[in-house]
């Protein structure tokens, strides 16, 4: 198959599955829920980078001693910071997809909100102490581990109660005297009373079990987050978010899929790091964001900077205009100012680029080689940065360095081939 008709493939198979998964209601709400967490993720990643201080018994450096001094001394407090941030991923995820399905269907958003976190609490929380002296409860599970449960509650939430509210369930009149608020109160009462029961019956048979519902459903989904974490996933979903790029289809058509999966994960390393126990997941967000795509999709900061010596007058223009850009994450200039994409020349480097990163990444955090991640700030941060913030280990900012040499390598045959082209056709204009 020619480039031709795998683009016109493309165009007639993929794009309007793509354009329909990123406008699919429940995926669309989750996207936006996930995007929406930002400032906590953000806040959140801040007390465990403190509690975090890179210490060993062999550290005499005065200003680290100082560090893991001031961190121990206020473990309390920035670990409730970080739980209830950051680690506490699920319970705002909850409300996010509740939110956003409401504003889909133009419904209340106040009371499904209430109706979905209450439900969410009830599946997700264990009660192990409740007496007049005081409640103990589980919370462990409104991390990452939560999500999939978190989903479920604001999903069956929002579709129930615009169906319950769309077929007048329960709903009783009132004298036009009623207050709107009131009356609009009454309306619900009996949407709201299935709901509630509907969660509490599933809360009352996990109790009779000795267990909790979203803690039944991790064990049984164990191997597919397993799975979602291995080496094979995170090279099939580079390509895949990589080839739908170079074919126009953005990368926020998978951002309802792959979000709850690598945002899941990180809240999972972040609860273990707070706890002071060995990070178990790899794919996480700010894997994806600082060590695979560095530069934006494409991990174009390496070819806007050979872009800028070019011979040909167009790449060193968008090289320099696409290059501060990239340094924040941010590839859009180049890839539609080079262009990169549907361009043949760059087909093999803008996707395998990537791949090759998350490779290399994969295989030296399993190693033990790396720091794994544990606090993402905002994609736009500069990758050496964030790599080190989020990992806190040197050798991740040396990791990301060497990864923008080599990307430059890769992408340095097929510069020239398409400069070549470009050089010639510029002296034909200029003649």
């Amino acid at each position: 198959m020619g480039f031709e008709s795998l683009s016109a493939s493309m165009d007639k198979y993929i794009s309007p599955l793509a354009n329909k998964l990123s406008q699919q209601r429940h995926l669309k709400a989750t996207r936006d829920a996930f995007m929406s967490m930002l400032p906590i993720t953000l806040f959140g990643s801040i007390p465990i980078i403190i509690n975090a201080a890179p210490v060993t018994d062999d550290t005499t450096n005065s200003f680290l001693l100082a560090w893991a001094e001031f961190a121990n001394n206020n473990s309390m407090i920035l670990n409730w910071l970080s739980g209830i941030t950051l680690s506490a991923m699920s319970l705002y995820i909850c409300l996010g997809v509740t939110y956003f399905l409401c504003r889909h269907y133009e419904e209340d958003v106040l009371r499904p909100i209430m109706f979905a976190i209450t439900g969410f609490l009830m599946l997700v929380m264990k009660p192990l102490k409740m007496g007049w002296d005081g409640k103990e409860v589980d919370i462990s599970f409104i991390d990452g581990r939560g999500i999939l449960m978190a989903i479920f509650v604001a999903i069956v939430t929002v579709e129930s109660y615009h169906w319950m509210r769309k077929k007048n369930v329960g709903r009783i009149s009132m004298p036009d005297s009623v207050p709107a608020s009131l009356s609009e109160t009454f309306a619900t009462l009996i949407p709201g009373m299935i709901l509630l029961s509907f969660f509490s019956v599933i809360f009352i048979i996990f109790h009779l079990l000795e267990t909790t519902a979203v803690e039944f459903l991790y064990k049984i989904m164990a191997p597919s987050f397993s799975a979602a974490d291995s080496l094979p996933f995170t090279i099939l979903i580079i390509f895949l978010v990589h080839l739908f790029w170079f074919f126009g289809i953005h990368d926020a058509a998978l951002a309802g899929i792959l979000g709850p999966i690598r945002d899941g994960n990180l809240s999972i390393n972040a609860a273990e790091k707070v706890s002071g126990g060995e990070l178990s997941h790899i794919f996480t967000t700010p894997f994806w964001t600082y060590f695979v795509i560095i530069g934006g999709s494409g991990s174009v900061l390496a070819l806007s900077f050979l872009m800028m010596r070019s011979k040909s007058k167009q790449l060193r223009t968008v090289g320099k205009i696409g290059f501060l850009p990239s340094i924040f994450g941010i590839s859009e200039p180049l890839i539609f100012g080079t262009p990169l994409m549907l361009n043949p020349i760059f087909l093999f480097p803008f996707i395998f680029t990537s791949v090759f990163n998350g490779i290399v990444t994969y295989l030296l955090m399993s190693w033990g080689i790396v720091g794994k991640t544990f606090a993402v700030f905002s994609w736009q941060m500069p990758a050496p940065i964030g790599a080190f913030l989020s990992t806190l280990d040197w050798r991740a900012l040396v990791l990301v360095f060497v990864l923008i040499v080599l990307n430059g390598i890769i992408y340095y045959p097929f510069l020239k081939i398409y400069e070549k082209n470009l050089v010639t056709l510029e002296q034909e204009t200029t003649e």
